[in-house]
């Protein structure tokens, strides 16, 4: 009889075939199948129900479990199974296009594109999410069937499924994987793992209805999207439904207007951002934070174009595994080009302008480089996530021994800067390549693994706890992804640091090493805001809106209380834009508890208020945003307590 030997956490033991995974996880602890949804065998994910095959070598059996990120992403997966079971039951000519977790969305959870045979409102929502809650309940199974190519083509086609026809024959090898929920008419092409039955389903939501296209293509069929989203647990949902209220009262879109901090106008184009004159102060700010820490860590600061010939991209590996990520080539004098998605080539382009030695190593450059992505409308999110946003992008070229050293800057810096803006729950996640052989890596085996061990090397010597993601990596290297928890607790994926093998040799870059030898450089690609619109976004709605003294686009406004008073207004208002502060005053002839009020809902952080006996003393009664009037001074005084609020960008302004 064969056996398999398998290793589950520290044991390891020898089972009779055939023997699935689940019987593997019962036979070491009963209670971790139960909290189970799904296992990695030797790193690649698969059910429960998976048959273990005898092998020479000891298989790796690790349980995917619910309170895990790999476990939420089994649940939100088959939670979209089930909203399309649910669907096809209610509307049975209904054609399915994908139905993808969400991971990184703090909107939504998952979502199904859809035919339906008529057109969706948000009143179907709560009847489709009860015609779920009735499957999930029915403890149904989901099964999973390797099956012919063309077999599966042909079930498709029986059941009139065009959309799935046409993945199969794209995805597909001589077999694919089918998965069905038992005892409804529900089957997708999907490679799993799911739950292994619907009564795991048990705390989910749908959300909205929008408007996509099969395959983000305009050209194609018009289709809905239901979004959704699910938890391990209702306490959980119901907490991030808290969340989701107030992530709405916070809305950057919303908030941006109101302060007439930005805009985004179809007559220019979605995803393009027109940053007005205050949304425009509070950039140059953020900009001036960075520009101060680049020069103490010894970057140096470069400019390049928008676009640039369309080789480069081929050369860069972009053309190849980035082109539907791109605008379209655009020709001038028989010559394509392209607009830059990235920067990484340009500054290639700049180490390469000269020799350099290994005494000229590192090189750093920094640049506040705009770049263009074809985002797929349905995709597209205020400052979320645009078609044209600024990167504040850096290079570093170093020596090998170079590496854990230019890393561990970066990861200070990163952690410098989220702190001054008040984000103190930091966290780090270390992507590489995993096992995953549907994605391209360039590259070779060896560099992989010396990059990797570099980034987790990093990691610890900073006691920086980080977590592992396999089958993240960039195309052309493993890289650190730096996420920060905002003030009501939802993930923002900000930051990152990668490890570049692979464009030094695309590029054949080269240093003059002490052995007199050329030698390949190491690239580190580094942002810390990740996009300059996006990390915006994400303080707007840090703030809602009421910024800290030094960012606020209106740090002062000065409100006479008569008439009498305006003169006295203006010498003070003159003062402080002449001291550098950003300064309005309301001479309007409204009371003055409608300028205040005014000047609150404009969320500016201080309000000098003037009258006759702060004209007689020649002083100033301040009244700060949040605790109200805060007493008399002179102006003098007043400057002293702003510029020390300035400097050392306190995040409180008293």
């Amino acid at each position: 009889m064969s056996e398999i030997n398998i290793k589950i956490g520290e044991n390891q033991k020898s089972f009779p075939a055939p023997l699935s995974v689940a019987e593997a996880l019962k036979s070491v602890d009963r209670d971790l199948l139960k909290k189970s949804l799904a296992a990695k065998v030797n790193g690649a994910e698969v059910d429960l129900s998976y048959e273990l095959q005898p092998t020479d070598e000891v298989l790796s059996v690790e349980p995917i479990l619910t309170e895990t990120r790999d476990g939420l992403e089994v649940i939100r997966h088959s939670a979209a199974h089930l909203l399309a079971a649910a669907v096809i039951d209610l509307f049975p000519e209904t054609k399915l296009g994908v139905g993808p977790a969400l991971m990184d969305d703090p909107r939504y959870g998952y979502y199904y594109d859809v035919i339906a045979p008529r057109q969706l409102t948000e009143a179907d929502l709560p009847v489709i999410e009860k015609k779920m809650r009735d499957i999930a309940k029915r403890n149904l199974p989901y099964r999973r069937e390797v099956i012919d190519k063309n077999e599966l083509i042909k079930l498709f086609t029986d059941r009139n499924e065009p959309l799935k026809c046409e993945l199969v024959n794209e995805k597909a090898g001589d077999t694919a994987t089918a998965y069905y929920i038992e005892d409804t008419p529900f089957v997708d092409f999907c490679l799993g793992p799911h739950v292994p039955n619907t009564n795991k389903l048990k705390a989910f939501k749908l959300l909205a209805l929008s408007g996509a296209y099969w395959k983000g293509d305009a050209n194609n069929q018009q289709m809905q999207r239901i979004y959704g989203t699910a938890f391990a647990t209702q306490e959980e949902l119901d907490g991030w439904l808290k969340q989701r209220e107030e992530a709405e009262r916070r809305d950057h879109r919303r908030i941006g207007k109101e302060l007439d901090l930005f805009s985004i106008q179809d007559e220019y184009g979605q995803g393009l951002i027109l940053w007005h004159p205050k949304g425009g102060a509070i950039r140059m700010e953020m900009e001036n934070l960075l520009k101060e820490e680049l020069k103490k860590r010894g970057y140096s600061f470069v400019f390049t174009p928008h676009i640039a010939k369309r080789e480069l991209w081929r050369i860069s590996g972009h053309e190849e595994n980035y082109a539907d990520s791109m605008f379209a080539p655009t020709s001038i004098e028989d010559e394509e080009y392209r607009l830059k998605p990235m920067n990484c080539p340009f500054h290639i382009g700049i180490y390469k302008a000269s020799p350099k030695s290994y005494r000229d190593l590192p090189q750093r450059y920094s640049e506040m480089g705009t770049v263009y992505r074809a985002e797929l409308s349905g995709t597209i999110h205020g400052l979320m996530r645009c078609r044209g946003f600024t990167v504040d992008d850096a290079h570093l070229f170093v020596r090998p021994d170079q590496v854990r050293e230019e890393v561990a800057d970066c990861l200070d810096f990163a952690i410098k800067v989220f702190e001054t803006y008040g984000f103190d729950k930091v966290k780090f996640e270390l992507s590489v390549r995993g096992e995953a052989e549907n994605k391209i890596y360039l590259g070779a085996d060896a560099d992989w693994e010396n990059a990797e061990n570099s980034l987790a090397n990093a990691l610890k010597e900073r006691n920086i706890s980080y977590e592992r993601i396999e089958g993240e990596a960039a195309f052309y290297g493993p890289k650190i992804d730096i996420k920060i928890e905002d003030a009501i607790g939802r993930i923002w994926q900000l930051g990152t640091i990668q490890l570049d093998f692979n464009l030094p040799e695309r590029f054949e870059l080269e240093y003059t090493g002490e052995d007199g030898q050329k030698h390949r450089p190491v690239m580190v690609h580094r942002a810390l805001f990740g996009s300059i619109e996006r990390f915006f976004g994400v303080l707007v709605e840090q703030f809602a809106g009421a910024f800290p003294f030094w960012l606020a686009p209106v740090q002062i406004t000065v409100l006479p209380i008569t008439d009498r008073i305006n003169d006295y207004a203006e010498s003070v208002f003159k003062e402080l834009k002449q001291a550098g502060f950003r300064v309005e005053s309301n001479l309007k002839s409204d009371k003055i508890g409608a300028k205040i009020r005014d000047a609150q809902i404009h969320k500016i952080p201080f309000m000098i208020v003037l009258g006759d006996k702060e004209l007689e003393e020649n002083k100033i009664a301040v009244r700060e945003r949040k605790v109200g009037d805060i007493g008399q001074m002179s102006l003098e005084e007043f400057k002293v307590m702003a510029r020390k609020l300035r400097e050392t960008r306190a995040l409180a302004s008293v």
